[in-house]
């Protein structure tokens, strides 16, 4: 069984693995090619008339993306609404709009969805924070011709074009090696903002795998921090008051990381106890600089709103010809060695005010050497 987008098929039972590997064989160069054509035409000859196009590329409309957001007030993704408005004025395009729940309630993502399928807007992002509920409007939104881009977070067996975000298992996985290299016995907290939430659940399951291989005779204690930014260090300070034989306190989402800089800080524990957690939030920033934190994780929140818009646009400007590849926004250990930048630049690419240009350091450190599969 099959539908259309633009007159282009997509097969109804193909599931998010299946549409990854097609991605990783035959997607990536052309989409990456093509996008640094637009980034480079932009740069030299972007005028401010929406309708007149970007670059030397042709004349066309205004074209107005949605993003549906499932905590839309959280200070997370204001580097994400950076971004989507920065693409969208690069290309000449009206800022996206942004809409969905403030805490996580999926009916409200759902109607905000319904109300951008109806209201004919030219391409969707959204978060696919439930396994089911976003399958049917995605297909909706499909079959009439608007393209759907999945950001922050993915489910199996969804019919968005591709995911624009950070692997969310591996990255707890990662960050459950790491804790073992500091936790190997003992308790530990781990706060999660919506357990069971597919933004944030993947990092959790991650963390317990890598635990149960690496450090077994830690025990992981999730603590539900709850959708609303406000309460998150409420539920974190209860939960170690009652444990506070702890070693570690964790979290798998911004605000319960930002949570415990603050109550490590309140408690005057700093370095009694191991932490870190996700993340740049100011309060997280400052606790990594400070020690309170052993460190938090950069996914490139930025990027998250700014490739949407991109690969929306290059869909519909070739007519679904560049289909967009999936990316994967990455994992940066911030550690007391190179928080330093994140702290001074203040920028709005983290979630700062400052729009200035940030300073290149003089050499750049070595990243991992790569690898290819044969």
């Amino acid at each position: 069984m099959a539908g259309s987008i633009a007159g282009q098929e997509y097969p109804l039972d193909r599931g998010a693995v299946g549409r990854r590997a097609l991605l990783r064989t035959a997607g990536l160069g052309g989409g990456a090619a093509l996008a640094a054509s637009v980034l480079a035409g932009c740069a030299s000859s972007r005028t401010s008339s929406s309708a007149t196009g970007a670059g030397d590329f042709p004349k066309t409309p205004g074209w107005k993306f949605a993003f549906i957001n499932h905590v839309t007030t959280n200070s997370f993704f204001a580097p994400t609404q950076s971004g989507m408005k920065d693409a969208a004025d690069l290309l000449g395009l009206p800022a996206p709009s942004w809409t969905g729940s403030e805490n996580g309630v999926v009916s409200e993502m759902l109607s905000a969805f319904e109300t951008a399928i109806s209201g004919g807007v030219a391409g969707i992002a959204i978060p696919l924070t439930d396994a089911e509920a976003f399958v049917a409007p995605t297909k909706a939104a499909l079959n009439a011709g608007i393209p759907v881009i999945a950001y922050n977070a993915d489910a199996t067996g969804n019919y968005a074009l591709t995911y624009v975000g950070q692997d969310l298992y591996q990255s707890g996985y990662q960050m459950g090696q790491k804790i073992a290299t500091e936790v190997t016995t003992g308790d530990i907290l781990v706060g999660i903002s919506q357990p069971g939430s597919l933004n944030v659940q993947p990092r959790l399951d991650g963390i317990k795998d890598a635990l149960k291989a690496a450090a077994p005779g830690v025990t992981v204690h999730s603590v539900d921090t709850g959708a609303a930014q406000a309460d998150e260090l409420n539920a974190m300070e209860s939960a170690y008051q009652g444990l506070k034989s702890a070693r570690g306190v964790y979290a798998v989402d911004a605000g319960s990381t930002a949570s415990i800089a603050q109550m490590i800080s309140k408690y005057g524990i700093s370095g009694q106890v191991h932490a870190g957690g996700f993340d740049l939030l100011s309060d997280t920033v400052t606790g990594v600089k400070s020690g309170a934190l052993d460190f938090t994780i950069d996914q490139s929140a930025y990027l998250q709103g700014f490739l949407p818009v991109l690969y929306l646009y290059l869909y519909r400007l070739t007519g679904t010809l560049v289909f967009p590849p999936a990316t994967d926004t990455g994992l940066t250990f911030v550690t007391s060695s190179n928080v330093d930048p994140y702290a001074s630049a203040g920028s709005w690419i983290e979630g700062g005010k400052s729009r200035a240009l940030v300073t290149m350091p003089g050499s750049i450190t070595l990243p991992a050497a790569s690898s290819v599969q044969s």
